[in-house]
C-alpha cells in the first residue's frame, strides 16, 4: 500500500504566509461583519451600504418586532402580579385606554390624496412609506374595521438616519400630521396583535412624492 509523502519544508507554507492569510481572513470578516451582519441583524448600518442592500431595513423590522416581543412579555408579568382588586377594577378602563381603543375620527378638513385598504391576518404586519424631503408635512388617518394593532411611525433617511414619531400599542386607529425631519421615507409599520383578521384603511395628503409598501 502506498503512503503519501511527507511534504519537505520547502512545501510547508511559511510563517509570513501564515500571518498574511490570517489577516486577509480577519479582514474579510470584519468586512461582512460591517456591511452584512450588522445591518441585516441589528440594523447598524455605518457604512450605508446595507441600506443600498435592502440589508438595513430587515435589521429595523427584526429590532422592532423583538421590542414588541419584549413590551408583550412585560405586559403579561404585570397582568400576572396585579391583584384581584386591581382586576375588578379593570371593568371601568381608565380614560387612556379607552381613548386608544376607539377607532380615530376621520378629518374632514384634507381632500385626501391617496387612500390604501390592507388586510392583515393574526400576527401579520404591513408597512407604508411617504417619499419626503425635510421639513415637507402629509395628513393621515388609518382606522382597522375591528380589532387592534401596534404601529410604530418612523422615518428612514436616505443618509441613513433614522427617527421614531410615535409608537401605539392595541389601536383600533391613529390620524395626524407627520414632518419629515430628513430626506428619506416616513411612515408606518403596522402588526395585529389581535387575533381575528383585520381590515385597515390608510388615508393621506400632503407634500410627498410617492407612497409605496415596503412589507
Amino acid at each position: 500500500m502506498y503512503n503519501t509523502d511527507t511534504p519537505g519544508r520547502a512545501e510547508l507554507p511559511t510563517t509570513g504566509q501564515l500571518i498574511r492569510s490570517t489577516l486577509i481572513a480577519l479582514v474579510t470578516a470584519g468586512v461582512l461583519l460591517v456591511t452584512v451582519v450588522l445591518p441585516a441583524e441589528y440594523a447598524v448600518d455605518p457604512t450605508g451600504i446595507g441600506r443600498v442592500l435592502g440589508l438595513t431595513e430587515m435589521g429595523e423590522i427584526k429590532q422592532q418586532l423583538a421590542e414588541e416581543a419584549e413590551a408583550d412579555v412585560a405586559l403579561s408579568m404585570a397582568s400576572a402580579e396585579a391583584s384581584p382588586q386591581a382586576q375588578t377594577e379593570e371593568s371601568a378602563p381608565p380614560e387612556a385606554e379607552m381613548q386608544a381603543a376607539a377607532p380615530a375620527t376621520q378629518q374632514p378638513g384634507p381632500d385626501w390624496r391617496d387612500e390604501v385598504v390592507v388586510t392583515l391576518a393574526p400576527g401579520e404586519a404591513a408597512e407604508i412609506k411617504l417619499v419626503m424631503k425635510q421639513g415637507e408635512t402629509a395628513d393621515y388617518d388609518w382606522s382597522v374595521n375591528q380589532g387592534h394593532v401596534n404601529s410604530d411611525l418612523h422615518g428612514d433617511g436616505t443618509a441613513g438616519q433614522s427617527t421614531s414619531y410615535r409608537k401605539g400599542r392595541a389601536e383600533a386607529g391613529n390620524s395626524g400630521k407627520v414632518t419629515a425631519a430628513f430626506d428619506g421615507s416616513h411612515g408606518w409599520f403596522w402588526r395585529n396583535r389581535s387575533d381575528v383578521p383585520v381590515t385597515m384603511t390608510l388615508r393621506t395628503n400632503g407634500a410627498y412624492s410617492e407612497l409605496k409598501r415596503v412589507v
